[in-house]
């Protein structure tokens, strides 16, 4: 192989390079999970605000609730004690009267469970169906957050080939070609060389001046020639 044939393969090489990694950046996953990820925010703070609305309200019903398993068990209490009594006429019209007033506030507690559930029923249901809406969602996110995964360590197991394969391609040029060449890619990236392709530099798709195109023509074998513009090593 010449020395431009070495060159054009380490600027290949250098170019896949490139490409692998900006495929691993540049993921279509990684987009794709960006806008999920919008959505479930949307969607959480949906749910937060349904949330809000419920627990007041479910923390009043599970209030009443409790209260009116306390007075019922205090009115089957009393109704026992109503039963088995052997008290005087005195202290069994105690006993009737507080067996009135816990009945009546049973059943003012009984009314007020009721409204608060039939209150509750529905801020529940629109917590449920938010749930609900964002569960494809939070699935999907799980499904591409392991196929982003698994395509990082695919791209990585290329990127270790690649790298090796580069290790060889420099090791076949001339140190001071190879030298000129690593310069060059520091300044411009991607690689540091370039073809002239119909009078333009493919690295930075920029045209040469007449006098520049006629300068690459008349160089000796072997000699590589700047671009002007960015500084990539030119080939034919």
């Amino acid at each position: 192989m010449s020395e431009t044939d070495d060159l054009r393969a380490l600027m290949e090489a250098d170019r896949w390079l490139d490409r692998v990694g900006s495929q691993k950046t540049h993921l279509p996953e990684t987009a794709e999970l960006a806008a999920l990820e919008v959505e479930l925010r949307a969607q959480l703070k949906v749910l937060n605000e349904a949330q809000a609305a419920l627990a007041p309200v479910r923390s009043a019903y599970e209030v009443t609730q409790r209260e009116g398993n306390r007075l019922r068990a205090r009115a089957e209490s009393l109704d026992k004690t109503l039963s088995s009594s052997t008290a005087n006429s005195r202290e069994l019209a105690a006993l009737q009267t507080e067996v009135q007033h816990v009945r009546e506030l049973l059943e003012r507690s009984d009314d007020l469970e009721l409204e608060y559930l039939i209150a509750v029923e529905p801020l529940d249901e629109a917590v449920n169906a938010v749930k609900a809406a964002a569960q494809p969602a939070v699935l999907r996110r799980s499904e591409i957050q392991a196929a982003i995964v698994e395509l990082h360590a695919s791209l990585d197991e290329e990127l270790v080939a690649l790298r090796a394969s580069r290790v060889e391609k420099c090791a076949a040029l001339a140190p001071e070609l190879l030298k000129r060449y690593e310069a060059a890619l520091a300044r411009a990236g991607t690689s540091g060389a370039s073809q002239i392709v119909s009078g333009r530099c493919d690295g930075c798709r920029i045209a040469l001046s007449p006098l520049d195109l006629d300068r690459w023509k008349g160089q000796p074998e072997g000699a590589f020639m700047n671009c002007p513009e960015c500084g990539r090593l030119l080939m034919p």
